[in-house]
């Protein structure tokens, strides 16, 4: 889940990689009624699960009349990250959203454009808790590994070997997913053991040569766990390869257009995601919100405009519940 929509900020903001106009609709205001600058970072440019949060990204800063920049490393790049950030404090946009590939790293360079007056707001992963304003949350760390652990022991029915494919071992959010995972399969399902931990730097080619080993590996896998969207697709490709079709079950967190063959040939038996556009939307909203006033601290309750009321956990915006897209209902999604 590659470029986003921007107007002309300045001369110096042609700098930017591949950025271009977004539409000239809309009201949102900074101080000095300015239209707001809002820079959203994905964690790479390159993975369609970001590129899926574009899109609804792009829908709130059309209904709001926010000028946007995206960019962000081509690869998950935590130092890249940092270099972006710092040119952003530069060049003095209104509000940062980040997708933080580095929880430690890229707080310090956080926290530094907070003080310079600029808001920041985290989605997808999140920073330290003072290095931002608000944290959009796709779901709680707890439902997704519940979710993900209760949907591998429903399909081996609670026996077996499993191993898991993240995108790198330093993603923060899939680290906090991982403990869940972890203390449910403790609780619950005693039987089944995690064999293996491998990161595909968020590439599907990668993934599918680090789920090949793990078959040769390990002779007694029966499912493979990926958590990162690339990863899903590169699992199941090389389950398909291998001729382990059934035997070796995959199921991850993805996008549905992109596991759909594999769910349909039934290589792949569950795919588990949120709407990755409301996720955009939701950042940009809020990110705007933020910046004129509309949210502040302490805050319950978020009017998050077409998603509706919104629980505010603390400092974290809560999109909702994961879903689980199946060879049942994955047709009707389109993303």
């Amino acid at each position: 889940m590659k470029c986003f929509l921007t107007f002309a900020l300045a001369a110096s903001l042609a700098l930017n990689v591949g950025c271009n106009k977004s539409s000239e609709t809309g009201s949102s205001t900074a101080s000095g009624g300015k239209k707001l600058t809002i820079a959203l970072m994905p964690k790479s440019k390159g993975n369609a699960y970001f590129i899926s949060c574009k899109a609804g990204a792009d829908e709130a800063a059309k209904e709001l009349g926010a000028e946007l920049i995206f960019d962000g490393p081509t690869d998950p790049d935590p130092a890249k990250q940092n270099e972006i950030i710092e040119n952003w404090i530069t060049l003095g946009v209104d509000v940062i959203a980040v997708a933080c590939e580095n929880k430690e790293g890229i707080s310090t360079a956080l926290r530094k454009a907070r003080a310079k007056g600029i808001k920041v707001v985290t989605y997808d992963s999140d920073a330290n808790a003072d290095a931002r304003d608000f944290f959009v949350n796709q779901a709680t760390p707890e439902g997704i590994g519940n979710t993900l652990m209760d949907e591998a022991g429903r399909l081996l029915g609670g026996e077996g070997e499993f191993a898991i494919i993240t995108a790198s071992l330093t993603a923060a959010n899939m680290n906090e997913w991982q403990k869940h995972i972890e203390a449910r399969r403790v609780v619950k399902y005693p039987n089944m053991k995690m064999v293996a931990l491998r990161p595909c730097d968020d590439l599907k080619d990668k993934a599918q040569a680090e789920a090949t080993n793990l078959l040769s590996a390990n002779p007694n896998l029966k499912l493979i766990m990926a958590i990162c969207s690339p990863a899903v697709p590169g699992a199941a490709e090389a389950v398909k390869q291998a001729g382990k079709t059934g035997a070796v079950k995959v199921i991850g967190l993805g996008l549905p257009n992109e596991n759909k063959k594999y769910v349909h040939e039934d290589v792949t038996q569950s795919v588990i995601l949120w709407k990755t556009t409301d996720l955009g939307y939701l950042t940009i909203k809020a990110a705007a919100d933020l910046a004129t006033g509309k949210l502040k601290a302490g805050a319950t309750e978020y009017d998050a405009g077409r998603l509706g009321k919104l629980k505010v956990d603390g400092d974290s915006i809560v999109l909702g519940q994961p879903f689980i897209f199946n060879k049942a209902n994955i047709d009707g999604f389109d993303f």
